[in-house]
């Protein structure tokens, strides 16, 4: 009907808005999880109570992402899991899990997104769902920063297995805040956002606060028995020796950095890896329960990482040290840069790298990708010279 003929309803005070509603007893809309951005529910209990569903854009039966529905929350799902974030780690999982799954039956995989703002998606958001769709894989929305730990909690307690792929971004107290709501869900098995260094030898004071909050989600786990856990220490994202910003090897000025000293090591692994080694973890038989378990890509001193480097270059590079004492004083100058604690946290000789052949992968004899390998799949850049020359 249009305005002119639409009437007021009693207790609601104004009009019903011109749009898209359905009404169903409010038993029944509290047991739904409603996905924000494809509409909003609200209580009237002056209105016989019911709750108005007002969808903010089309049904979603008539969306293109069909997993992106309503899901009961009385939904037995013990063999499903879902995977929180869909960045460059949360996408390798998923596809990982999504290969296994075709092989195993698994039930059902989601993925925990933040909720879209109001209005039409934006590109790459449809983008993202239809990925997600086209490989089978269901979306729940919530804010783990804005969400309490009961609503995350009420989302958790669906899956059987619950995978965190999302890191430091929530900010601080993020990772404690989802690893209670597990635990308050009741969750089977927890695989916590703990892909990086070895946190019981590098212990709390390491110079990096996030460090220290990966010690308390443990602390957190091993003080309980009923949720099961699996911590897969990967190192370093490989990605992450070469990312500008952390300022340690530079391919274009053909310069290396060492943190600490030449000998120090770091392991690292690239994600693709990481997704097919926790997938082949948790499938593992005998099955593999609250235990912490190494994989490594490549396990490298800075020394031999310069010398790899030079080696993809094809010419000799600068190799420069930042001694503790720098790092330090770098630190106390700049106490709000979190580069500058991440290379005094990883100039260490302990926790932050170990031997290839006590790792997981080792022992199955899974393929991976070491540094040499992903330099390969890089386009050598010129040396400064040779661009100086050619302009």
């Amino acid at each position: 009907m249009n305005d002119s003929k639409r009437p007021a309803i009693a207790g609601m005070g104004k009009n019903l808005a011109f749009q898209t509603i359905i009404l169903i007893a409010e038993r029944i809309a509290r047991s739904l999880r409603a996905r924000d951005h494809l509409f909003k529910v609200g209580f009237v209990v002056q209105y016989h109570a019911c709750a108005f569903l007002c969808f903010r854009q089309r049904p979603p039966t008539l969306t293109s992402a069909p997993q992106e529905m309503l899901m009961s929350n009385t939904k037995s799902k013990p063999n499903a899991t879902l995977v929180i974030g869909a960045g460059e780690l949360g996408m390798a999982m998923l596809r990982a899990l999504n290969e296994r799954r075709g092989s195993t039956g698994d039930q059902s995989l989601t993925v925990l997104l933040r909720p879209l703002p109001a209005g039409e998606a934006t590109g790459s958001q449809k983008d993202l769902a239809e990925k997600l769709w086209k490989i089978g894989v269901e979306i729940v929305r919530a804010d783990l920063v804005t969400e309490t730990k009961e609503g995350l909690a009420a989302i958790f307690a669906d899956f059987g297995t619950v995978i965190c792929c999302t890191g430091f971004v929530g900010g601080p107290g993020t990772q404690r805040k989802i690893t209670e709501a597990v635990l308050e869900a009741r969750v089977e098995r927890y695989v916590p956002w703990q892909f990086g260094v070895d946190y019981d030898i590098v212990g709390r004071g390491s110079g990096q606060e996030v460090f220290d909050e990966q010690s308390d989600v443990r602390d957190m786990l091993r003080a309980q028995t009923r949720t099961h856990w699996i911590i897969v220490s990967t190192g370093m994202f490989t990605s992450f020796l070469f990312e500008p910003s952390f300022g340690l090897v530079d391919l274009v000025e053909g310069r290396v950095h060492a943190l600490g000293n030449w000998k120090n090591r770091l392991t690292v692994t690239i994600p693709e890896d990481i997704g097919r080694l926790t997938s082949a973890i948790l499938a593992q038989e005998p099955r593999i329960d609250d235990a912490v378990v190494f994989v490594s890509g490549d396990t490298l001193s800075y020394e031999q990482l310069a010398d790899t480097v030079e080696r993809f270059l094809g010419r000799p590079v600068e190799r420069v040290l930042w001694s503790m004492a720098e790092l330090r004083s770098e630190v106390a100058r700049h106490p709000d840069d979190g580069m500058r604690k991440y290379h005094l946290a990883f100039a260490r000789d302990t926790g932050v790298a170990w031997d290839k052949e006590r790792t997981f992968n080792f022992a199955q004899g899974i393929p991976v990708t070491d540094v040499p390998t992903w330099l390969e799949k890089r386009e050598c850049p010129p040396s400064p010279a040779t661009s100086t020359a050619a302009a």
